[in-house]
């Protein structure tokens, strides 16, 4: 089957790719003709573990290519997606569906024949038909079939999401029209591994994808309120988690406490979600309550860094683990750095960053920080490091050499990587984590 993918950004070129592997041919469009030359070259924009050779491999059997030229991209297609960037519009938490609509009306302006139109994007309720809407109206004379078929696909692990998924969601305009028949084409590949199909209608499948995302930035928000208690109670939040998390109707995912959630699904989901409750006379008040308590979040691991320092950050080097909003992936789209790292340098410290991956969109976005890529030479005279992102890299640090390297050696575990009991036995003087007792300060 002949496929187009409008759009290569994170989830227009993951899909594209791992369609191309399932068989398919798939062309990738976009607007940006110097990303397309990157990617004829084999270029890959983002760090996804993967990625980088499965395109490869797919372009070298001459199933995977990318364009600019829709019109040429469209000829002889079974399916076309849309998988176009929906970020928060400014001042309402609306998603900005400009580019959605605009995808919309090219696709209705270059289609020469009948087409099934597939949304990939994350889109409000009532996108699809507005989506519908736009291709009947730019192009009355071809019959468009319309298909919401929402991504479920975490960073750092989008292959295998794509290739071995928990469900395929895809909401259809008619139950049995030709939107049906492409999308079942489109993925045999895996209905031979028996997975679980959820065919349904367009408004549902819209609604699936934010519900999903909300009740998981709700769990992680849950843990992270635990966690706060958790402190004042001398409990341990990493035992209270293993402990819920057993129970089979709660489940062991989503149960980490940290610096809150970040990335480019969970804050502006939660927002659209929320927004879309007010704009229909419901009050979603505990997915309000979830984005409200994530800022808190973040304000309080600040609270932590600044008791770590007696209150005195001014003047402090500070040692930054990783600012990405997860590991495995070079996102740093709402993660926790971005509040936590310029409040540190508002506050006069200095601040050295280590990360894999996150350098090339934080030097932008965190003006003013020193890069290095060793974490032990970017302790050497340091006050305090602050572990920010879990990458594995960070996981079995030497403490004793770290601690020795530094002016004071004390640490913010906001990843809860280590234990209390390690740092000290490792030479660190203080030590606080999440959720969990610290030592060697006053907490707030």
């Amino acid at each position: 089957m002949r496929i187009t993918m409008v759009g290569t950004g994170y989830v227009g070129l993951v899909s594209g790719v791992c369609l191309s592997d399932f068989g398919h041919e798939v062309v990738c469009v976009d607007r940006d003709a110097a990303k397309v030359a990157r990617l004829r070259h084999g270029e890959v924009p983002i760090y996804e573990p993967g990625l980088d050779a499965l395109m490869a491999r797919n372009m070298a059997e001459g199933r995977l290519s990318f364009t600019t030229d829709l019109r040429a991209a469209l000829e002889g297609a079974g399916a076309v997606f849309i998988a176009v960037g929906t970020p928060s519009r400014r001042g309402d938490g609306h998603a900005d569906l400009s580019f959605v609509e605009a995808a919309a009306r090219e696709i209705a302006q270059a289609a020469s024949g009948p087409m099934v139109v597939v949304t990939k994007s994350t889109v409000p309720v009532g996108t699809n038909r507005a989506i519908a809407r736009i291709l009947s109206e730019e192009r009355p004379d071809i019959p468009f079939a319309v298909a919401s078929n929402p991504e479920f696909l975490r960073e750092g692990a989008a292959i295998g999401d794509f290739m071995r998924p928990d469900r395929i969601v895809v909401g259809l305009d008619a139950p049995d029209g030709p939107a049906r028949a492409a999308m079942a084409e489109v993925y045999r590949p895996l209905a031979l591994r028996e997975l679980s199909f959820v065919w349904t209608d367009l408004e549902s499948a819209e609604m699936i994808k934010y519900a999903s995302n909300a009740f998981l930035a709700a769990k992680v928000t849950f843990i992270n309120e635990v966690a706060a208690l958790c402190e004042r109670v001398g409990a341990d939040v990493k035992a209270v988690a293993r402990g819920m998390g057993l129970d089979g109707r709660i489940g062991p995912k989503f149960l980490h406490a940290g610096p809150g959630y970040g990335g480019s699904c969970f804050p502006k989901d939660t927002r659209a979600f929320a927004q879309t409750g007010r704009d229909h006379g419901v009050a979603l008040r505990l997915v309000e309550a979830v984005i409200d308590i994530n800022e808190q979040v973040k304000a309080r691991m600040l609270t932590k860094i600044a008791a770590l320092c007696d209150d005195r950050i001014a003047g402090r080097t500070i040692t930054v683990l990783g600012v990405t909003f997860k590991p495995d992936t070079d996102d740093m789209r709402e993660a926790p750095s971005l509040t936590i790292v310029p409040a540190l340098i508002g506050a006069g410290a200095a601040v050295r960053v280590v990360d894999p991956q996150g350098r090339r969109e934080g030097e932008r976005l965190l003006p003013g920080v020193t890069w290095d890529d060793d974490p032990y030479r970017a302790a050497e005279g340091a006050d305090l490091i602050v572990l920010l992102t879990e990458w594995n890299q960070f996981r079995a640090l030497d403490l004793r050499r770290l601690a020795a390297a530094m002016r004071e050696a004390r640490m913010a575990d906001l990843r809860n990587v280590y234990s209390a009991e390690e740092a000290r036995a490792a030479g660190f003087l203080a030590y606080d984590s999440v959720g969990r007792p610290g030592y060697g300060f006053v907490p707030a």
